[in-house]
């Protein structure tokens, strides 16, 4: 059963990221389509809030979930800020890094010293994700400038930086709740954290924005149903493996994602970031294991 969970994640996973990508398409702001997506999950989740006891919720639970709700939607403005700056068949792959950021803040605050295997599997990510991008003469650390100068590149780590840093709060709040009410109220606290961003740092496109999203409504309500899907798939799976588990499963959507770049979007280069991806997989169980 738990492996279901993690297949319908990868699934609905990367179901999201091909709305938000096709919404960034049509023009609509990041920060719009974040803030519209989190409005369709509160409209499924008010509902839900009928099926538990909100008020016997732990201080543990509510202190938890406002954290990971917060880096989260952080996360999630820059994830849309990739996808519309990014191939999706680029995007995904990166989530290799994930294993890889999550070292390094094991590194800098537990004092945990990977192994040489662990070194050896950030090595192969890194040559994995050097096949993601078209040949050309630059070699050595003129392809890792052009890996880390690209903006979507750039934005993509930023997200991933703050969704490794929300998984800690995220476990504990699962932990002490449960799948459903984490899933639910990290869909509620989102809402006005998504409006408040976008009303400090996006001026002049809401309207805009507003008239040009008439024709997306239902994109939006799928993206916010796989969104739902994705986080409550989430949940039941943290909630039954440990979060090292749990990251490497998820990196078997990168190839999904690579599959639905050239077959939604017609990238390019399948073969080439099909290969990249499984050589990043391997990296980051590498790197899990160690």
């Amino acid at each position: 059963m738990e492996l279901l969970f993690v297949f319908g994640r990868l699934i609905f996973s990367s179901s999201a990221n091909v709305f938000q990508k096709q919404l960034a398409n049509h023009g609509l702001h990041p920060f719009f389509i974040v803030m519209a997506s989190y409005l369709v999950l509160s409209i499924i989740c008010v509902p839900l809030l009928w099926t538990f006891n909100p008020f016997s919720l732990s201080n543990t639970f509510w202190a938890n979930i406002f954290f990971a709700a917060l880096l989260d939607m952080a996360g999630t403005l820059f994830l849309v800020m990739s996808l519309s700056k990014t191939d999706l068949s680029v995007f995904g792959p990166l989530n290799a890094y994930k294993v890889v950021i999550s070292m390094i803040l094991a590194m800098i605050f537990l004092g945990e010293i990977p192994s040489s295997q662990g070194f050896i599997g950030v090595a192969i990510i890194l040559v994995g994700s050097f096949l993601l991008f078209p040949p050309s003469n630059n070699v050595g650390i003129d392809r890792i400038k052009q890996l880390l100068l690209n903006r979507g590149v750039q934005y993509r780590f930023l997200s991933i930086l703050l969704f490794s840093i929300g998984t800690l709060p995220l476990k504990n709040a699962v932990v002490a709740g449960d799948a459903i009410s984490t899933t639910v109220f990290w869909c509620l606290i989102g809402f006005p954290l998504s409006i408040l961003a976008h009303s400090l740092f996006i001026k002049g496109s809401f309207q805009r924005d507003t008239l040009q999203s008439k024709s997306q409504v239902y994109r939006f309500m799928y993206l916010g149903l796989s969104m739902f899907l994705m986080q409550y798939m989430t949940m039941l799976v943290l909630s039954e493996f440990i979060i090292a588990y749990s990251l490497a499963l998820f990196q078997l959507g990168m190839v999904l994602q690579v599959f639905l770049g050239w077959h939604i979007f017609n990238e390019k280069h399948l073969v080439r970031r099909l290969i990249a991806s499984l050589i990043m997989v391997l990296g980051s169980l590498l790197v899990i294991q160690a």
